[in-house]
């Protein structure tokens, strides 16, 4: 196998020649992100060994710092297969330096890669420049989405709700009590046993709110450490890539916007987000984080933003007040009317129909809140069919599964909470308390019991070139199928 150095193929910072004298690991794994039908971005953090501060104690000391891994400056060499049209396997290298100032972590943009194609990458830390032996090494494997022109089985997870102080016990509240704790989330297990192609992570990854509140860069960074360096994900992430969205408290607070002078503030909350998952190369602080991809001939999704654009939540509701921002509704619009996929979702980190709690004015649901922006969309759709053409609202946020159905025909699959720690029974329609006290949604399915879990999206093609089907399913945070859906069945 030959070893080349192509720079059209990565981004990479330069290559250096000294390497750290403590021993290096890849302590919270390796992420594939961002996968596309040619490109995908890998990235790595450099943790000192992979002991944990204060070892396997969650709920004792510093309770911020338990389960922290310091970051070490390093170099990180990058390795993915590549073959030439010749059919000759070449060794594609790249070598990124890890520094404080990037949190320690290693990033490469995979590009020229081809659609629909299971890919194999490496990362390395070699003992020292030019070595054939390593501190510490890991392999991803990903594939890439088949794009427009081909038809394809898909089956992808949506999740939300990864608090990690609930799980642990370390807010005081309920939490997870079996011995194998140390894991992370069950869900984690559950999702990967079922091969998904790709996890979108709808948001609240991180609650920087909850206690212990962050009051640092270093704080917020630690948060993100802690999930990461579970084993259970790390497991998860070698096979499974994802695409991550942010949410209020991976943002900054509970219903957070743009206003108020507390930490952190809005801009460092998006810089941190931005720094911590792996959607963009590091020196990108400019792309908006709403985006589409298409999956396959039959299927597209759009992952939404929903903090960086919206008006001041305070803001009286009325054609003015906007959660998504003028540029990202035309873009939605012109890019769903743009697309043929049989099947069309919309993602967002937030709920469009619900109904939530009625008290609250962060929402499309919500009337106080963003309630005529949300309402205007839903009405357009249904101008142009989109309703009855495959397109479903999918969103993260609350803290209980559903599957709900809007008066104009708009259908929206909520994830819950990943784990049972972190959730709720929900508000029914005709509930006096919630957004939609004349019961006017339609609701197949909340849960009956309050547990945590995971939305599993299943599209797969038609026999003999018939239309592709499409199905929803809730599982519990132990995987045990809890409702399907299947437009169009019985």
């Amino acid at each position: 196998m030959k070893h080349i150095f192509i720079t059209a193929l990565f981004l990479v910072s330069a290559c250096v020649c000294s390497y750290a004298e403590a021993e290096p690991a890849f302590g919270q794994g390796i992420m594939v992100g961002e996968v596309t039908e040619t490109t995908a971005v890998v990235q790595v953090r450099v943790t000192d060994g992979r002991e944990l501060v204060d070892g396997d104690v969650f709920d004792d000391g510093d309770a911020l710092r338990d389960g922290d891994q310091p970051g070490v400056e390093t170099v990180v060499r990058f390795t993915i297969p590549h073959v030439m049209p010749d059919g000759q396997v070449m060794s594609m290298i790249a070598n990124v330096r890890t520094t404080k100032e990037n949190d320690y972590i290693a990033q490469i943009v995979l590009r020229r890669l081809l659609p629909d194609k299971a890919y194999t990458v490496t990362a390395e830390i070699p003992v020292a420049a030019g070595s054939r032996e390593w501190h510490d090494k890991i392999e991803a494997t990903f594939q890439t989405l088949s794009g427009a022109d081909k038809r394809a089985s898909t089956r992808f997870h949506v999740v939300t709700g990864m608090n990690y102080d609930k799980f642990y016990g370390s807010d005081g509240g309920k939490k997870y009590e079996g011995e194998d704790r140390p894991l992370g989330y069950p869900a984690y297990d559950a999702m990967r046993g079922l091969e998904p192609d790709f996890v979108v992570y709808t948001g609240d990854d991180v609650y920087y709110d909850k206690n212990p509140r962050v009051k640092t860069l270093a704080d917020m960074r630690a948060k993100w450490h802690r999930q990461f360096s579970r084993p259970r994900f790390i497991e998860l992430s070698k096979t499974v890539p994802g695409y991550w969205m942010k949410d209020d408290h991976d943002h900054r607070t509970n219903d957070s916007d743009a206003t108020g002078d507390y930490f952190p503030s809005h801009d460092l909350g998006i810089k941190t987000f931005r720094e911590q998952v792996p959607i963009f190369a590091q020196d990108d602080d400019d792309s908006p984080t709403y985006r589409t991809r298409r999956v396959s001939k039959d299927l597209q999704v759009w992952l939404l933003e929903g903090r960086d654009y919206r008006s001041p939540n305070k803001m009286a509701d009325g054609p003015g007040k906007t959660l998504w921002g003028e540029e990202q509704l035309a873009w939605l619009k012109r890019t769903l009317l743009e697309s043929d996929a049989a099947y069309r979702l919309i993602i967002s980190p937030t709920p469009m129909v619900g109904p939530d709690d009625g008290y609250k004015r962060d929402n499309h649901t919500n009337p106080k809140g963003f309630r005529h922006e949300g309402d205007a969309f839903k009405r357009w759709a249904a101008e142009h069919g989109l309703w009855d053409k495959g397109v479903f609202l999918l969103c993260g946020d609350r803290h209980w599964q559903y599957h709900s159905i809007d008066p104009i025909g708009a259908h929206e699959f909520s994830s819950g909470a990943i784990c049972d720690a972190n959730s709720r029974l929900g508000r029914k329609p005709g509930d006096p308390k919630s957004t939609d006290p004349e019961a006017l949604i339609r609701q197949p399915y909340t849960q009956a019991k309050a547990s945590g879990g995971f939305l599993s999206v299943v599209c797969e093609p038609g026999p003999g070139g018939a239309k592709a089907t499409i199905r929803f399913e809730f599982y519990d945070e132990r995987g045990e199928l809890l409702y399907q859906y299947r437009p169009g069945a019985g």
